[in-house]
């Protein structure tokens, strides 16, 4: 449907002041010829501006691994979307599946931060998945449907147009087990026929899901291969530059 691929890379609670701006350096460097995929990167807070000093002027995006429900006020060690695009943010995960078991968020959560980034003018990337209970439990696609009508409960066709859905499944992130092509595809497809309920079908195919879950260079090209699978999220690969690339290249 022309959806332009975009690979996203989470850094997680990795790098630091000296190791980030390098990594960042670097993925330019060996991305820079790539025009067909989108690319932005996820450091961790207080590394954001030096990463933003080093891509500055270039298409590489650069975006928050989490935001704050909240607008301002006293929520220490919060940080909000109006933060992010001040530095020069455009991005911001939303519901990371760490972010819903060790911080035990909830979709009514994801909701609200999600208005939140669209309202401070950032591109929400909202993660659904399942964990391995759930999977063998054969509830895969009640917890994902929940999830997304929940997640994206009041948004405007309008809004949803900026929105991006990324589908980690829980039980292939870090494990080093990946969901098969066919698999994340059965999901993909799943998820934008109901964004077509939702919304309608030309929300449902303009909307770009990724995949995220051990995604590796070996395995990156079989994946995006799927006719619903718009590119990837991307964890421990992310971190170097050459396997990052790879994968780009891959979505390219």
């Amino acid at each position: 449907m022309g959806r332009k691929p975009l690979i996203a890379g989470n850094w997680k609670m990795n790098t630091d002041a000296v190791s980030a701006p390098n990594l960042a350096r670097e993925v330019l460097q060996k991305t820079s010829r790539l025009r067909n995929v989108d690319i932005a990167v996820f450091p961790p807070f207080p590394l954001i501006p030096s990463v933003l000093k080093v891509l500055d002027g270039s298409a590489i995006g650069v975006g928050a691994q989490d935001i704050s429900a909240e607008l301002q006020g006293a929520f220490t060690g919060e940080v909000s979307a109006g933060m992010m695009t001040s530095l020069g943010c455009s991005y911001t995960l939303v519901g990371h599946s760490e972010r819903r078991e060790y911080h035990l968020e909830s979709d009514e959560l994801v909701n609200r931060k999600t208005i939140r980034a669209l309202e401070a003018g950032l591109i929400p990337i909202v993660c659904v998945g399942e964990k391995l209970s759930e999977r063998d439990g054969g509830e895969t696609f009640a917890r994902v449907e929940r999830q997304i009508k929940v997640g994206l409960a009041g948004l405007s066709k309008e809004q949803m147009a900026r929105v991006v859905i990324a589908y980690e499944p829980v039980w292939a992130i870090g494990t080093g087990r990946t969901a098969t092509p066919q698999q994340a595809e059965e999901v993909h497809e799943f998820i934008r026929k109901l964004l077509a309920t939702l919304f309608d079908q030309q929300i449902a195919d303009a909307t770009r899901i990724l995949y995220g879950g051990s995604v590796k260079a070996s395995n990156a090209r079989e994946l995006m291969s799927q006719p619903d699978v718009d590119g990837a999220l991307v964890g421990g690969a992310s971190l170097s530059s050459d396997d990052f690339a790879a994968i780009a290249e891959s979505a390219g």
